[in-house]
Formats: structure tokens, sequence, C-alpha cells
């Protein structure tokens, strides 16, 4: 008897088996992940998950250099010399120019304004929490904040100063030599000016934000709208692939998909499969940054998530995980709502330095 049950036992398996085969067809890794992305749990159940996400890391203080502490003489020094015209070669042009405090340290321009008129390259990034990133320029050509200080200063299309000749000059204001040799013991020279400048920017910083707080422990600290921001920011949406860690930046470079000659990180590298990435911005004190991305081609912060939307405007090198997962994206009216709401969080309020009495 035993023989016979055997095989019968077995039919409701086989035919199991054949009703899976038949049923669900076969889906791509691709598909398979917008999927799961698409899943939207209850706020709680969101919150539970955003709050064990690895990638989401509330902001913390920035790294200071050992050997450029945040003293009190080497600050003032910095935001003097921030705020001086005479560092540039026609002595019209500071730093504070491309970096308005009260334009969230940009410019309120698409792509920043030449000596001679023209429109320059790229559009001024802001240097809000920049003393977070490993890598500096959209391009990442410096490595640290006191590198960075000086690229501008010498660039013949931004303030176009020698430094021998701004040596000169600073050493013939009144008061800057007994400036430097408060803050330095060896007075006038460039490394001490591109560290108070790097010091100085070190305290540009937004952080605290509601988001932090909501990271921190304050489930109440972000709305059921920006919970769901959040969520779609961490899934849906990806954002968090590259905008990720406490300053959610990745520090790393990728195209994203503008129709734009500007070769990026390929000038610094010469690999071609640099060629139009560049480095991932943070978001901290987006809400004031506005033109956006690296040419300033999108006004509004409305403008950016329907780009993101669309999956980019097709430039051939862009980066693959855009091309496999972000095109597009399929956001619903509300949804990009929510995500702009969650994003309008980030803005947070930067501190506001003002023009102080020169040398």
């Amino acid at each position: 008897m035993r023989k016979y049950l055997y095989p019968i036992f077995l039919i409701p398996f086989i035919l199991l088996g054949c009703s899976a085969e038949t049923d669900n067809k076969p889906i791509s890794a691709v598909e398979r992940i917008k999927e799961e992305k698409a899943i939207q749990p209850s706020v709680d159940g969101m919150k539970s998950a955003l709050l064990s996400n690895g990638m989401l890391v509330p902001l913390g203080d920035v790294s200071i250099p050992v050997d450029n502490p945040m003293e009190q003489e080497v600050l003032e020094l910095g935001r003097i010399l921030f705020f001086d015209s005479r560092l540039s070669g026609n002595n019209e042009i500071s730093c504070a120019t491309c970096h308005d405090p009260e334009k969230g340290y940009g410019d309120d321009r698409p792509t920043f304004e030449k000596v001679d008129g023209d429109d320059g390259a790229r559009n001024s990034p802001t240097i809000i929490n920049s003393g977070y990133y490993s890598t500096y320029f959209w391009d990442g050509r410096a490595s640290s904040l006191e590198e960075q200080a000086l690229g501008p200063i010498q660039n013949p299309d931004e303030m176009d100063q020698s430094l021998d000749e701004l040596l000169i000059e600073l050493r013939a204001v009144k008061g800057y030599e007994d400036l430097f040799a408060s803050a330095f013991e060896d007075g006038i020279t460039e490394n001490n000016i591109a560290k108070a400048l790097a010091a100085f920017q070190r305290l540009i910083v937004v952080k605290d934000t509601p988001y932090d707080q909501f990271l921190n422990g304050d489930p109440e600290a972000l709305t059921d709208q920006e919970v769901r921001g959040l969520n779609l920011f961490a899934g849906k949406a990806f954002c968090s692939t590259c905008h990720n860690g406490e300053n959610l930046s990745d520090n790393q470079y990728y195209n994203i998909g503008i129709n734009t000659d500007d070769v990026g990180r390929f000038a610094v590298t010469g690999d071609e499969s640099d060629i139009g990435r560049i480095r991932t911005p943070s978001l901290y004190g987006i809400t004031h940054t506005e033109p956006y991305m690296r040419d300033g081609s999108l006004a509004t912060l409305e403008e950016v998530i329907d780009y993101y939307d669309r999956g980019g405007d097709g430039h051939p090198n862009t980066s693959f995980f855009m091309k496999q997962f972000m095109n597009p994206l399929g956001l619903t009216e509300e949804e990009k709502d929510d995500l702009l709401a969650f994003l309008e969080v980030l803005g947070g309020e930067p501190p506001v330095y003002t023009k102080p009495e020169l040398p």
C-alpha cells in the first residue's frame, strides 16, 4: 500500500511547482528592487526602518586638522581675509563675492562671473558644511580646505592674483602684520593665508536640523509628510544612494546625466570613465543655495526633483546606477511634494557673518 501513496503524495508539490512556474513570470533584478522600494509601510513603520538605516547618520562635529586649530586669532584673520577684495588682482573681488553670506554662501547665479565679466564654466558651490568634505571643488582637485582656499585666488578667471604679489600687498597694508603675528608665529605666508581662510570656512555649518533631531532619537521632530519624504529619499527616489553619511555626501563622483561639455572629474584623472562626473554635494543648507547643479541649470528644488524623476537628460556617460534604477523613477505628484517637504527640512539656518572692519 505504501508504494502507491508515495507518488500520490508528490502530486500536490508537482502541481504547485508547475503553477509557480506558470503564474510567476521571472522579473529582472532592476524591476525587483524598484518593486521593493515602492512598498509603502505605515508612518510608524517608516520611522522604525529609517532609524535603523545605517546610511542615515546625524551630523557630528567638523574635523579640525591638528596643524590648524580653531583659535580665535586665526578665525578672526580668516574672516577679514574672506571679505577683503585686495586678495584679487584687480582689488575688486573677494571670496565673499562668489560666496555671499546673504545668498547661502553662493552668488545666486547659474555660473560665476569671471574677472572680465563673462560667465564662468560652473556654479559657485556653497561653502556651507564644506569642512566635512574629503575633496574640494566640483571635480575634487583639492584634497583639503587649505588647498582649496588658494585655488580661486590664483585662478585667472576668478580672482586672478599671483600669490607672490599678494604677499607683497598684504605686507604693505598697515595692520596685517600684527593680525598675522597674533595668529601665526611665522607671520604673513601663503600657508597661513590658506589656514586662516580654511579655519573661517569651517565655521559655516548647518546642523541640528529636524532631520538630525529625528535621527538622534526624537521621533516627533519630523511631520508625517516629512517622514514620508525621508522614506522616499532613502527608498524609491534613491537619493541616499549618493547622499548618505553624516554630511549627506558619499564624497564620490558621478555623471548625473546633465547634457554639458564640462568633463568634470576627467580633467583631474584623465580617465575616460570620469567624463562628466562630479562630487556628490551635501544637502545641508539646500534651501539657501539655488540655483542648483554644477551648471546652475535648475532654478528650484521642484525642478531638481523632476530632473531626477525623469532620470537625467541623457548624457552618454551617465552613471550606471542612474541609467538602471532611476530612468525614470515614476514619482507621483504627492510623492514629489513629500520629498520636497523633507528636503526643505535640511535648509536650516546658516550662520551669517558680516564684513568686518578691514585693516
